[in-house]
């Protein structure tokens, strides 16, 4: 048995930055099992599934260890293949997914512009120590949903210069931890690490945008922003906050295209 595989390097115009993704188009849904196997042998930070549906697909996320609800740079991917790749010229794809709802990527020049829920972070009354120690520098303030905390800081050098403890940040699981500052030549700059996942620091995040770009949205008094992740590989987002939803715009690259053989 093969599956078509190909690597999408999102939030990118360049080869080997941005944070890469592997995707498999799928006739039919396999075992879960398999599909973590799969997720586990690409060794990336996500993997996508998609599966047509008539005049739409269902998505799903697979890191090297479980299923995640939302994933903003394997969407990109997803989209990338579908509108690059197998249906060239195609202005726009609709995702049906099984925790984060309807989620449509279409087209804006030479972005791929998605359309993704805005979930705003509330203030943390208490941030829990794993989070301050495995950080190592305490920050201007903690915002947090359901399953990311947030650290604030007041200077982009700042969110550079951290070296986390991803031994203290895992025990916070099934939170990730995000850090924020303004940016110099960005609205706005972050980082991510999930080590929980399997994911120590994930090069571009897109999903955490969902969040950053309300709080920063709010703060700087503006709706529409540029956005750097500083991770080594580093990428860059255009966010668009309209109400409940959350316009997450970027590039992509295609590096791989081949056959998994299981």
């Amino acid at each position: 048995m093969s599956l078509a595989l190909f690597h999408v390097d999102a939030f990118t115009a360049s080869p080997f930055a941005g944070n890469p993704a592997a995707v498999c188009p799928l006739v039919e849904w396999l075992d879960d099992k398999l599909l973590l196997a799969v997720a586990a042998e690409n060794n990336l930070s996500e993997t996508a599934y998609f599966v047509p549906r008539g005049e739409h697909y269902q998505l799903r996320w697979f890191t090297p260890r479980c299923e995640v609800k939302l994933c903003g740079h394997a969407t990109l991917a997803a989209a990338f293949v579908l509108m690059q790749v197998l249906a060239y010229g195609r202005n726009s794809v609709r995702f049906e997914t099984r925790f984060s709802g309807t989620l449509t990527v279409s087209r804006d020049g030479d972005l791929f512009a998605m359309d993704f829920p805005a979930l705003a972070p509330w203030p943390c009354a208490k941030p829990p120590s794993a989070l301050i120690e495995g950080l190592e520098k305490t920050p201007a303030e903690v915002m947090q949903i359901e399953d990311n905390y947030f650290a604030v800081y007041e200077r982009e050098d700042e969110v550079k210069s951290i070296r986390p403890d991803f031994r203290l940040l895992e025990k916070l699981h099934p939170a990730g931890v995000a850090i924020t500052a303004p940016g110099g030549d960005a609205d706005f700059v972050s980082r991510y690490f999930a080590p929980s996942y399997g994911i120590p620091e994930d090069p571009v995040t897109g999903s955490t945008h969902c969040s950053l770009a309300p709080y920063w949205a709010r703060r700087l008094g503006k709706a529409t922003m540029h956005a750097r992740q500083v991770s080594e590989r580093g990428g860059e987002l255009w966010c668009e906050v309209k109400g409940e939803r959350v316009i997450l715009k970027g590039r992509g690259v295609l590096t791989l295209r081949g056959e998994l053989l299981i």
